[in-house]
């Protein structure tokens, strides 16, 4: 495209800026602004040059056609995670993720599985008898133990014990109070010295079960990797770990938290699931795959995904200098009325066959394009599986919601989540 024909990028002003710190300076605030002025919008803070992508075309431009314009640049979780997929990038983030992505496709999924239906059964096992006790439980904090069950288990082969709970449970903490991008310069940082200390005890415990393990361990093709393969050392085997720990199973527990909120307030929407076809049908399996996948709508894994321009570039014919930070939202490109109709309501069936497929751009929880989530598919697996268990035998009373959103790495309830649980008949 000849320069001449570029366009400014439409910008909000000093005064939006000013009211907006005024108002107590949240970025989603901002945001929610800034998208009002289009597809991509710019604005400054301070000496930073932000351009927010929500647009579906445009989204599709940076995260999948024009990735090498457009990079991740660095990590805020890198004190925790270290080299590991999440946090690399370039030539050694491809050997990496070419690695481990046989593990995460379909096929490799189902060696997993029995570990995934292990976590399932002891989850379901826990809710059975506080169903008979009537009494009011943290059920984000039983989300966490299943996630973190299920990718201990598939990483080891061995159940979760409970010192390595407490002490990933705490790496996690660390994490989850990184913010998704520091709007401000100065801003504090995590002191990840415990964490780290936590995490490298866990790692260890976790090689020593796989090396063990008599069924197949995640584990083990990191080490048999160390063992044949110079990159591989034994601190990139521990952020490997840690990222699949950490970074898998606080995304995964907060998704299943919302749908369960989300539930509570539309309980049509569990019936409408559960009559969909017997347990075990393709039917119901459609229907329960909708409920996640309105859920992440609404609340993706990832809200905010930032990237650099290490050349300049141009979105929706409008200039982007090089140097200039993208912030990239699915938050908000899911609640576009121009791509969802009645966006901020909890509608399963926009998923199903019958319903209004989204455009390519329009929907990316888990990210596009190269550095899309790799266990995406994981993920979604073992929320299904433990659904199609928990969905028809309880009925789940909130009787303590939290009033507001936090929004960090993950978009998350702002506090514990505590319902009663009715046992039904399946």
């Amino acid at each position: 495209m000849a320069t001449a024909a570029l366009r400014p990028l439409p910008e909000l002003g000093a005064e939006s800026l000013a009211a907006w710190r005024a108002g107590g300076g949240r970025l989603v605030d901002l945001l929610a602004e800034a998208r009002e002025l289009g597809p991509v919008a710019g604005f400054r803070l301070g000496e930073r040059r932000i351009v927010l992508v929500t647009g579906a075309e445009e989204v599709q431009q940076v995260l999948a056609k024009d990735p090498d314009t457009y990079v991740k640049h660095g990590h805020r979780a890198k004190a925790l995670l270290g080299d590991g997929l999440l946090c690399a990038s370039g030539e050694p983030w491809r050997r990496q993720r070419k690695l481990l992505q046989p593990q995460f496709t379909g096929r490799g999924i189902r060696t997993y599985e029995p570990q995934i239906r292990a976590a399932v059964a002891g989850a379901a096992a826990r809710w059975r008898a506080a169903a008979q006790t009537g009494e009011v439980r943290e059920i984000d904090a039983d989300l966490r133990y299943f996630s973190l069950e299920v990718i201990w288990r598939s990483l080891t082969a061995h159940p979760l014990d409970p010192a390595t709970h407490e002490r990933l449970i705490s790496a996690g903490d660390s994490l989850a109070r990184i913010p998704a991008f520091a709007p401000a310069t100065g801003e504090a940082a995590v002191d990840f010295a415990e964490a780290n200390e936590r995490a490298d005890l866990a790692a260890a415990h976790a090689i020593a079960l796989a090396g063990q393990a008599e069924e197949p361990a995640l584990l083990q093709v990191l080490l048999r990797a160390a063992a044949e393969l110079p990159d591989y050392t034994e601190r990139l085997v521990r952020d490997e770990l840690m990222t699949l720990v950490v970074a898998g199973y606080e995304t995964t527990a907060t998704t299943l938290g919302w749908l369960f909120l989300l539930l509570d307030a539309h309980p049509e929407q569990r019936a409408w699931a559960l009559a969909a076809g017997p347990a075990g049908s393709a039917e119901r399996a459609a229907a329960i795959r909708a409920l996640i996948d309105e859920t992440l709508r609404l609340y993706p894994v990832a809200w905010l995904m930032p990237r650099h321009a290490a050349e300049a570039g141009v979105l929706a014919g409008h200039p982007v200098e090089a140097g200039t930070t993208l912030l990239v939202c699915p938050y908000l490109t899911h609640r576009d009325p121009e791509l969802w109709p009645d966006p901020e309501e909890f509608r399963p069936q926009r998923f199903t066959d019958a319903g209004r497929r989204p455009v390519q751009g329009a929907y990316y929880p888990f990210g596009l394009g190269p550095r899309a989530c790799l266990g995406a598919q994981f993920a979604v697996r073992e929320m299904a599986l433990l659904l199609e268990e928990l969905l028809p035998a309880h009925r789940v009373e909130i009787r303590d919601a939290p009033a507001g959103t936090g929004y960090a790495i993950t978009v998350h309830p702002d506090g514990p989540v505590r319902a009663v649980l009715h046992a039904e008949n399946p």
